[in-house]
């Protein structure tokens, strides 16, 4: 091993320590500190009028504090079909099958509460979960302890996604539905990182105008199709979907150009139309 890799492998270790030692230290701050911030936030709830528990970002999603187990009836009558829990363990109120027993979906993603973000992996499957429940005609609640900064990194990938907002623009959204958000400089970058992953993701995507012909859409066609024809008939773009007969039609009147429409092409056009 070179000198300059085995500098480059020790300065990448005493990274992962320090990283971990952050991690078990806002870890244990953060469970002594979970009950004591937790009454305060329902002392101000109870106190100030504009120091509400959940907060309506639109017509099916809900961003708020962690639920009691006497929240659940008050959800299910909001609509709420769906609820995601960015809490740790001792965080955690509510139990899943309190949840499902009153018919309503629970994705739990465990996340570090003050300085940590969900990982993209778990964003992409919040943010398809608030979808699919949207489509549905549902609501989902998305929470942490304080609905400020896990939870709304969730919610603002969502808006991202799907109301095709700018971080930016999401966040001053979000602020204006709930004030007190507020995001550790780990889940702005997380918002921010998100967007970009899926931006790529669309650019590398193929194209929805596009048919692909298969070995087996050909199969029958060999005795006209030359191999030049084959590479045209690779791709047929298309301004709306196509069906399998209409491929295979595309496919005969390609080859006819292709060939100058010899006997045989005729005979099986024929024989497609007659089908």
């Amino acid at each position: 091993m070179k000198i300059q890799d085995l500098h480059d492998v020790t300065a990448d270790t005493n990274v992962k320590a320090v990283v971990d030692a952050k991690r078990v230290l806002v870890g244990a701050g953060a469970r002594i500190l979970f009950y004591p911030t937790l009454l305060y936030n329902v002392f101000r709830n109870r106190v100030e009028p504009e120091f509400r528990w959940w907060d309506e970002i639109d017509q099916f999603l809900l961003l708020g504090a962690v639920p009691f187990p006497g929240d659940v009836p008050k959800l299910k009558l909001l609509g709420v079909g769906g609820v995601i829990t960015l809490n740790e363990a001792y965080e955690t109120l509510v139990p899943t099958e309190l949840f499902k027993a009153c018919g309503i979906d629970h994705l739990v993603i465990p996340t570090r509460d003050y300085l940590f973000a969900p990982s993209f992996a778990d964003i992409n499957r919040a943010v398809d979960f608030i979808h699919r429940n949207a489509s549905c005609g549902k609501t989902t609640y998305v929470h942490c302890k304080a609905g400020r900064g896990r939870s709304t990194t969730v919610v603002l990938c969502y808006l991202v996604e799907y109301k095709h907002m700018t971080p930016a623009t999401a966040l001053e959204y979000v602020r204006s539905r709930r004030p007190r958000v507020l995001l550790a400089p780990s889940q702005w970058k997380a918002v921010k990182e998100f967007k970009q992953h899926r931006l790529a993701s669309k650019a590398q995507s193929p194209s929805r105008d596009a048919v692909m012909i298969t070995k087996e859409d050909l199969e029958g066609y060999h005795s006209f199709c030359a191999a030049d024809a084959q590479k045209k008939l690779a791709i047929v773009t298309r301004a709306t979907r196509t069906s399998p007969v209409i491929a295979r039609l595309s496919c005969l009147f390609a080859s006819l150009k292709v060939s100058g429409g010899d006997t045989t092409i005729s005979r099986q056009l024929n024989e497609a139309h007659a089908c």
